[in-house]
């Protein structure tokens, strides 16, 4: 199983949904930096399930304990470990499923590639794994922030066909984003989103949406072609998180209906550097940022587990009805924010170490 990601900047995170604890190991991370348990508690306070109506009811507190790695407040140099219990468990509310593959859960491809999978919950597939990212990606945001400036912010941008447009990338904040529990920055686009999501729960059945992140101040060379470049990086990091099935960048899709004329950013001096008039290209040119803002849109799909009885067959091909059971998330894009910042700070750190052995 693959559950490392990096090169210099590297993490590997360990756990499933039910089991005891769930938590990472941060290779990289540069000796001599400020970090406490508050630094990273941060994030996963925003990540953590039971923190408002919209989303599953599992209340757990997801407080981290770092193992390793720091000591009177400084990091050492070495392996960062951490771990955040698991508290909340109700591994009985999947004893009715157990042999029933759960309609576009993992249950059955983990079944066919391992020859097991974890009885309750969605084992390694759950959203649960995402503690360790977000608990390393915070390490990384410091990093950025501390010695690049670099910010990182995300929102809701969508949620089933209700959209926002009225932000402003280049200001946006996350006080702003924070400001109402869809994580949405545009108030009336927002309230919109809270009904839909809200009659999804009603109905026991679940919505998508879409989360955008914009990356600030990043400095122009990042990025490794031909394989390794910016874009695919991204790419490779947000679809690896659950319930993930499309990601753009800059114009995205959109550019596809445009002409070349139109879709160009003309380069300009600003201040000591060049840069461009637009920004279709969503700050990476030739997979190398450019010193634009980078920009980019994630598809999350509707969570898969629902209430509604569904029509399905269980392992031995017999038909049977499925009705789920446990706590799930109508919409998972209000607690994806915290998970697409942190897994963008966790590309950019690893790149920006990257440009710093190339000198």
């Amino acid at each position: 199983m693959s559950s490392s990601f990096g090169r210099i900047f590297r993490i590997s995170t360990f756990g499933e949904s039910h089991c005891p604890a769930v938590g990472v190991v941060v290779d990289g991370v540069p000796p001599r930096m400020s970090l406490t348990e508050a630094d990273i508690q941060l994030q996963l306070d925003r990540r953590r399930p039971g923190g408002n109506k919209l989303g599953t009811e599992r209340d757990e507190a997801d407080q981290v304990k770092i193992l390793s790695g720091v000591e009177n407040g400084l990091t050492l140099g070495t392996p960062i470990g951490m771990m955040v219990n698991n508290k909340d468990q109700r591994p009985g509310d999947y004893g009715s499923m157990s042999q029933i593959p759960r309609p576009s859960h993992a249950d059955y491809t983990y079944q066919m590639k391992y020859g097991i999978h974890a009885s309750s919950g969605g084992g390694r597939s759950s959203a649960r794994e995402t503690i360790g990212r977000v608990a390393a990606g915070a390490i990384a945001e410091k990093y950025l922030l501390q010695e690049y400036g670099i910010e990182i912010v995300a929102w809701v941008s969508s949620v089933g066909d209700h959209d926002s447009t009225a932000v402003d990338m280049e200001t946006i904040t996350r006080a702003q984003v924070d400001a109402n529990e869809i994580r949405c920055p545009d108030p009336q686009a927002a309230a919109k989103m809270v009904a839909e999501i809200t009659a999804s729960r009603e109905a026991k059945d679940s919505v998508g949406g879409v989360v955008s992140c914009v990356c600030r101040n990043l400095p122009a060379g990042l990025g490794e072609p031909v394989f390794d470049r910016l874009e695919a990086k991204l790419a490779h990091a947000m679809l690896s998180l659950p319930a993930t099935k499309g990601f753009e960048i800059g114009s995205g899709f959109a550019g596809a209906r445009m002409h070349g004329s139109a879709h160009n950013d003309p380069f300009v001096k600003k201040g000591d550097r060049l840069g461009t008039t637009t920004n279709y290209s969503g700050g990476v040119q030739g997979g190398i940022s450019n010193g634009e803002s980078v920009y980019f849109r994630i598809a999350f799909k509707p969570p898969a587990t629902i209430g509604q009885a569904q029509q399905t067959v269980d392992y031995a091909g017999t038909e049977t009805t499925l009705e789920a059971k446990g706590r799930h998330d109508p919409c998972v894009v209000p607690r994806a924010v915290p998970i697409v910042e942190t897994m963008t700070a966790l590309v950019l750190a690893d790149l920006v170490m990257l440009q710093k052995i190339r000198g």
